[in-house]
């Protein structure tokens, strides 16, 4: 199974366009310390031919064209993308299938929750529905999206998109809104798992004995946005779990068999995205690795 992360960071990317947070400031000085990255999205293939769109960001241009394994190979119009998954409806998710708009066949598959929050909205009619089929997939159902490529959808605690909030909001429900997928194909399994509101003994028990798991690392610690400075909602308010700190991922996921550890959906105020940084040097010597856009996984 290949595994191509095409976006790392949470929604606005990093640098967002209109922060100078001591992070974007950085980004944009000094590049080589802080990775620019795009909004969180992966591909998946079980052969290196077909793939499986996980998310579409917002930033998913882009995304094809710096990966020529998703680019066009045959006659005038073609894509080796023949499905798109959708993990929850926030728009760092949902909004580049407006540009995959172009009259190329695929499958969208998500939740009844997920799926209806996009049909509702007639804006993604511009996927014409006899080009797109929209397929909606029960938690715990295992679908084959591409050929040789076996995917189940379970729930994660989270929270409904905030384009979504109203006075009825939860947070922490495990509902078909928020969803972690399983992916399999030759023997291997792969956890992609972009927001999580906290660990769960149910989640550590659906996860344990993967060959890789893909976690939300929105932030490092639950008031990061806080520190910068740049906002008032905590992780938690975000629908996102804390790396470090009360019920933080890493101390939580510590002894579960797992084989790499890679935390993705890093929001621009996490400082572990400053390579070299203390905070850096603390997430990796417990065994994760910080995504960047481009990193490629073969399982």
């Amino acid at each position: 199974m290949r595994v191509v992360i095409l976006g790392s960071a949470a929604g606005g990317g990093l640098p967002q366009w209109n922060c100078r947070c001591p992070i974007c400031a950085l980004s944009r000085a000094e590049p080589a310390r802080v990775r620019p990255r795009t909004q969180s999205s992966i591909a998946v293939s079980p052969d290196g031919d077909t793939w499986l769109l996980v998310n579409a960001s917002p930033d998913i241009r882009q995304q094809l064209f710096d990966n020529p394994v998703l680019h066009p190979r045959e006659g005038l119009r073609h894509s080796p993308i023949r499905a798109v998954l959708l993990t929850n409806g926030d728009v760092d998710h949902v909004a580049g299938l407006l540009t995959l708009r172009e009259g190329q066949p695929f499958t969208l598959y998500g939740t009844q929750g997920i799926l209806g929050s996009v049909n509702d909205n007639r804006v993604f009619d511009v996927m014409a529905a006899e080009v797109v089929r929209r397929e909606a997939i029960r938690l715990d159902e295992t679908f084959e999206p591409v050929p040789g490529l076996s995917v189940t959808l379970f729930a994660v605690p989270g929270k409904v998109p905030l384009w979504l909030e109203d006075e009825t909001l939860q947070i922490g429900a495990e509902t078909e809104t928020t969803v972690g997928a399983m992916i399999e194909a030759g023997g291997r399994r792969l956890a992609y798992i972009p927001g999580c509101a906290r660990v769960t003994d149910g989640l550590k028990q659906r996860i344990a004995g993967v060959d890789a798991l893909l976690f939300d690392g929105t932030v490092l610690h639950d008031d990061d946005m806080i520190r910068a400075g740049v906002g008032t909602k905590t992780g938690w308010r975000m629908g996102h779990v804390p790396m470090r700190g009360e019920g933080g991922s890493v101390a939580a996921l510590v002894d579960v068999e797992i084989g790499r550890r890679v935390f993705v959906h890093i929001n621009n105020t996490n400082p572990v995205l400053v390579e070299g940084s203390d905070e850096r040097a603390d997430v990796e010597s417990a065994g994760w690795t910080v995504a960047h856009d481009g990193l490629a996984l073969t399982l």
